[in-house]
Order: C-alpha cells, then structure tokens, then sequence
C-alpha cells in the first residue's frame, strides 16, 4: 500500500473474508515443522513478544522464508499482510486458510485495510514487512502504513530481525538460507508508535513512521551484535 491508507476510512471500511486466528495457529504448526525441518532457528527475545492484546510484529525482509521462519517461532499465531500476486490457484486458497492477509500494494487496499484491522481489534497479531517488498532487509526505506496500522489501533511495535546466511556457499535456491544453516531471528522490546495524542492527521503519521524507523534501525543493528552477522 503506498501512501497513507486513511482518508475516509471511518465507517465505511471494508472486511472481507477476515482471518482467523484459527487458522493462524494452524499456519505457526506449519512453519515449525517447516522451519524447524529445512533450517536451524536461534530465536532469541520471543518472551517480549506481548502474551494477549495487539501487537504488530515489524519484519525486515531479506529472504523469502522470512514470513514462514516468523509464524513459526513467535509464540503467538500471526497473520501477515502477503502481496497480492502471491494469492494465485491452491497457493492463494493455501494462505487464505492460514489465516493471511491479501494485499494490493499498488494503492490503498481498503479490504486488506479493513481485514488487518479486523485481526488487530480482536486481540490478534499481525505480521508486516514495513520495507514492502523483499530487498537488504535494513530497514532503510520504510511504507507508512505500518504507522497507520499502529496509531489508529494504538498496538504496540515489536520489531523482529530475521538474519540467515544468504551470502553462504552451498544454496540451492536464490534468496534461500543453505538448507540446514542457521537462521537467527530476534525479537525486540515493544514500543508505541504514536505521540501520545491519538491524532491521526498525516503529519502525526509522517512522525511516527520517523520514529519507527529509528527503532527499528536500533533494534536491527543489536541483534547484528547479538548474533555476529
């Protein structure tokens, strides 16, 4: 989603086909078998990870196991926003049933809004890739709407650094860990993305996503001394 999503959303928001948690958990069950079956998973800090509420679990994203590595070791079943394009045939049916969230990311999904919403209100986690697409996995370029999501359902951030070897020899898929190596995934301490004021105006959100960024490039850079990567 680019831009802010708001604008007009109060009352006339869009939920369709919500997830449920339900199927969250059946998703987590996977990725441990999955995760835990292909790679090796250090998971360090998962106790800050809040034990109810909403929360928003802030992902870098660097490998394409990052979501599946995620749902797998946090100690709460997660919906993750998906991009669209990965929502095709049984694939698309696949990750509906695990309780994920389809997103365009070519403007404001207000459906995508109104379903990540939706988890966030009933208590549930939600999992986003802030970066928006897969790239260095730094943080550097930052979407607003994680800022929207924070300050209009006033959850708390918890950043989360997934660090594999994708430099290593040995891989036999691009953007792939090597089968069997470790994969380090560190949970930071949550925070609040808003002021305290609960306005929601574009400048409110442009000062939250500054501030989130600033966490978030903290919280990556310990887990780097943390793990030595």
């Amino acid at each position: 989603m680019r831009g802010h999503p708001g604008g007009g959303e109060e009352g006339g928001r869009q939920v369709s086909e919500a997830p449920t948690e339900r199927g969250a958990e059946v998703g987590r069950r996977i990725g441990v078998g999955l995760m835990y079956g292909f790679w090796k998973p250090r998971v360090l800090g998962a106790w800050r990870v809040p034990a109810t509420g909403p929360v928003i679990l802030a992902v870098n994203h660097a490998h394409n196991i990052d979501g599946p590595m995620v749902m797998g070791v946090a100690p709460r079943p997660t919906h993750f926003l998906i991009k669209k394009e990965a929502f095709v045939g049984p694939l698309g049916s696949f990750l509906k049933g695990i309780g994920q969230v389809e997103v365009d990311r070519s403007g404001a999904d207000r459906a995508a809004i109104g379903n990540a919403l939706a988890v966030l209100e009933q208590g549930g986690v939600l999992g986003i890739f802030p970066e928006g697409t897969r790239g260095e996995g730094d943080f550097a370029s930052l979407r607003a709407g994680l800022a929207y999501f924070a300050v209009r359902s006033g959850a708390p951030i918890v950043p989360v650094a997934v660090l594999g070897s994708t430099d290593a020899p040995g891989r036999l898929i691009k953007a792939l860990p090597r089968l069997r190596s470790r994969v380090d995934v560190v949970f930071g301490d949550a925070f609040q993305a808003g002021d305290g004021s609960g306005r929601r105006t574009r400048r409110a959100l442009d000062d939250a996503t500054v501030r989130i960024q600033e966490q978030l490039t903290a919280h990556l850079k310990n887990a780097r001394r943390l793990t030595g990567r």
